[in-house]
């Protein structure tokens, strides 16, 4: 957190410099006007201009620092020390000709790879998921990948070039990395929100490179989706009589929207219906610890800047490329087990969809464990049993593959 006070420090200083040196620019010129500027107009001027360099300078510097000092906490046991096959790296890697960066987390580098894909698109978890799913490195090495468009990663790719099928190419060479370096003939796959639905994408084009896959708030239907929700929301709000929120929604009209407002029409509903799900007493620890996240080490400034970044222009620009995406009739079939870890009161991706995707899909397990604790994150709302429920069923597998 301290990078981001001294920014905003340096920020506030230029903006006064500058606004400073805007007013004595204007009345040097307006002195110039009437009369002979004088030595001492200059030198104010003069001194104005080199504090604003200096703070612009220090700025440019700091974010510089930042983003070379980030880094992820190292592996620790209960008495501070750090077990001797441990890994805990922040790596930057080449997948595709695009510059892209993943964290590796375990207390042994020998363990099963587990690899995490976050939401969005445009979302970045690996602050997140190292504090929610600690647990997790013990038995695992857990990797978290900045896609791109997101956090680390915003640049590894101009946004308007990014499709889903970036994701799926970068996301298969980002998984022969891993087993080629841990020595793994496969791996294991969670997918969250977005995630979920790049999951079911990389386990149907690749099942051999993959032991089995977790999808929790599965996504199944993206255009269907967004009609569901926008309907819950308006539904809420009119029996809470919120009649902004109604005026708002009328005014958007019914998803799926496309061009150049995809977000801030989108947010209308998403953001209602994750406040409603905060406030669901039904619904344990509700919510991301977003001020946790975005001012942990791995991320520097610049890093903190593009978490939002991503969020707003790589959510925009891809998310509307999904609309004709319906996992019911499209990956019908996989060849490796499946597991969906669904929040009941999840009313972000409604589980009616995901259950309808269960009773089609074959796959050589297909199973749906359910969090009745939860809403649309279950890997945060209930992480104890989340963890509990992902090693009952990982942990199983390991065991059925060494006994073959």
């Amino acid at each position: 957190m301290i990078w981001i006070v001294l920014f905003f420090i340096l920020i506030v200083l230029a903006v006064v410099t500058f606004v400073t040196l805007l007013v004595r620019t204007a009345h040097c010129a307006l002195i110039g006007r009437k009369k002979r500027i004088t030595p001492k107009h200059l030198v104010r001027l003069k001194r104005s201009m080199i504090l604003f360099a200096v703070a612009m300078i220090l700025n440019a510097g700091l974010i510089t620092l930042s983003q070379l000092t980030a880094s992820t906490p190292p592996i620790v046991d209960e008495k501070g020390n750090r077990p001797e096959n441990s890994i805990a790296e922040l790596i930057r890697l080449d997948l595709n000709g695009r510059k892209q960066w993943i964290s590796i987390r375990g207390w042994d580098r020998t363990a099963p790879v587990l690899l995490f894909l976050a939401g969005g698109p445009g979302g970045t978890q690996m602050a997140a998921v190292r504090h929610e799913l600690a647990e997790l490195e013990k038995h695992f090495v857990v990797v978290n990948w900045d896609q791109p468009g997101s956090g680390k990663s915003y640049n590894a790719e101009r946004i308007k070039n990014i499709t889903a099928r970036t994701y799926i190419q970068d996301g298969h060479s980002l998984t022969e990395y891993l087993k080629e370096r841990f020595s793994q003939e496969k791996i294991y796959l969670i997918g969250e929100s977005w995630g979920s639905a790049l999951g079911i994408f990389l386990v149907d084009e690749y099942p051999e490179s993959y032991h089995a896959f977790i999808g929790t708030g599965q996504m199944v239907d993206f255009a269907e989706t967004e009609r569901l929700d926008y309907a819950k929301a308006m539904e809420i709000a009119m029996s809470r009589g919120d009649t902004g929120l109604v005026q708002g929604l009328e005014a958007n009209g019914m998803p799926p929207y496309y061009g150049k407002d995809v977000t801030w029409k989108s947010v209308v509903y998403l953001n209602y219906l994750s406040a409603y799900m905060a406030a669901d007493p039904r619904i344990q620890n509700p919510g991301y610890n977003t001020l946790r996240d975005i001012g942990s080490s791995e991320y520097g400034l610049l890093d903190k800047i593009n978490f939002f970044r991503g969020i707003i222009n790589t959510y925009n620009h891809v998310y509307q490329q999904l609309y004709d995406i319906d996992m019911r009739r499209d990956h019908a079939k996989l060849d490796v087990p499946v597991y969906f870890f669904l929040g009941r009161h999840d009313i972000n991706a409604p589980t009616v969809l995901a259950e309808e995707y269960a009773q089609v899909l074959e796959a050589p397990v297909r199973e749906i464990v359910w969090f009745e604790h939860s809403g649309h994150s279950p890997w945060i709302n209930e992480r104890e049993k989340f963890i509990y429920e992902l090693l009952a069923r990982f942990l199983q597998n390991e065991k059925d593959n060494k006994e073959e």
